[in-house]
């Protein structure tokens, strides 16, 4: 099957976390975009690794310009 990943990404213009009733072993975190809700469920291992993985690649962004 040919990888058809867009080059393009959309902003995120909310974000929600939480957890279903019925399952509190997962984390489902909620991105909004122009395009609609997408949800994605975690183990608590994976949340930990996404979050890092987070803050270590948004510490080494380049600083927004000023005017």
């Amino acid at each position: 099957m040919t990888d058809k990943r867009s080059t393009s990404a959309d902003y995120v213009t909310a974000f929600a976390t939480g957890w279903p009733e019925q399952e509190p072993h997962l984390m489902v975190l909620s991105l909004t975009t122009h395009k609609g809700v997408q949800d994605f469920a975690f183990t608590r291992e994976q949340a930990l690794l996404v979050a890092k993985t987070m803050k270590e690649t948004a510490d080494r962004l380049a600083k927004p310009k000023t005017s």
